[in-house]
């Protein structure tokens, strides 16, 4: 068996021409939703990140600030900035882009962004409703993660879905969306005990660990759905969580690396823009 692969630029495409249909409506009532990304310091892979939203963000009529600040800013800084961003109308969605500089608590800014403009869907309140089925904003990969699995026809109710990685943007999210698909979920992570004997049973494999080759084709059952959230830089190329090549050939789909899940995340991330302008618009 030989896996076609999941491609993320025709989903991604899709996904911002509905947004783009959205930021046209806002407009017809003189609204512009505004994305202020907050970067802290010069991490690579934040660079690559930000830049993937700006030309996003420019195809979709969503305008787009960067606030570039030094690695050595303080945490009382970064609140004071978040909370007058909060304050700002015009400023309609507001993200902490990570990793941050260590004497930073990424968790207690993010708990700052109200939970209107929380375009990552980190915040307490997104987190909750996530939790009850009734969200208004969802983490950019979780959805990235459904949009794929969705796009496959494979049926979900009844599904076997296991999820190795236990992230509030990836692991955690895509179990509550399957879930509320009537999958079964398995939560699995680096540490679970023999991995294999987890991974094997699932119709439906979604891999977010943040470890190269974690998964292999002998851990795959055949003719399984594998979404590969992993981002490495192994010998100064790119791979994921799933070891390509043997998981190809047992998988029945799978998501390559890159060109998977990357590009349908970004796609997500301006939809929750366009949602959090909405929802905003409710509330005036």
């Amino acid at each position: 068996m030989s896996a076609q692969e999941i491609r993320g630029k025709p989903i991604a495409d899709a996904v911002k021409e509905e947004v783009k249909a959205a930021t046209e409506e806002l407009a017809r009532r003189d609204v512009v939703p505004r994305f202020v990304s907050i970067m802290v310091g010069d991490d690579p892979g934040v660079q690559f990140y930000v830049r993937s939203q700006a030309k996003a963000a420019a195809d979709v009529g969503i305008e787009y600030e960067l606030r570039e600040l030094a690695s050595e800013t303080s945490e009382e800084a970064l609140t004071t900035l978040v909370t007058e961003l909060n304050a700002d109308p015009t400023a309609t969605a507001v993200m902490l882009q990570v990793p941050v500089p260590e004497h930073i608590d990424q968790r207690r800014i993010q708990e700052v962004v109200a939970p209107e403009k929380d375009v990552d869907a980190l915040s307490p309140v997104n987190q909750g409703l996530m939790l009850l089925n009734r969200a208004r904003l969802v983490p950019a990969t979780a959805a990235a993660v459904m949009a794929l699995v969705k796009s496959t026809g494979r049926p979900l109710e009844g599904a076997e879905a296991t999820i190795v990685g236990r992230s509030e943007v990836a692991g955690k999210p895509s179990a509550l969306l399957l879930m509320a698909e009537h999958c079964t979920p398995t939560m699995c992570h680096t540490r679970t005990r023999d991995l294999g004997e987890h991974t094997r049973r699932a119709d439906i494999l979604v891999v977010a660990a943040g470890q190269p080759d974690l998964v292999t084709g002998e851990m795959i059952r055949p003719g399984a759905v594998v979404i590969d959230v992993g981002i490495n830089m192994v010998d100064g190329r790119m791979v994921g969580d799933v070891h390509y090549e043997s998981a190809s050939e047992v998988a029945g789909r799978i998501t390559p690396v890159p060109g998977g899940v990357g590009p349908v995340t970004v796609a997500m991330l301006m939809q929750n823009v366009v949602r959090a302008t909405q929802w905003q618009q409710e509330r005036s």
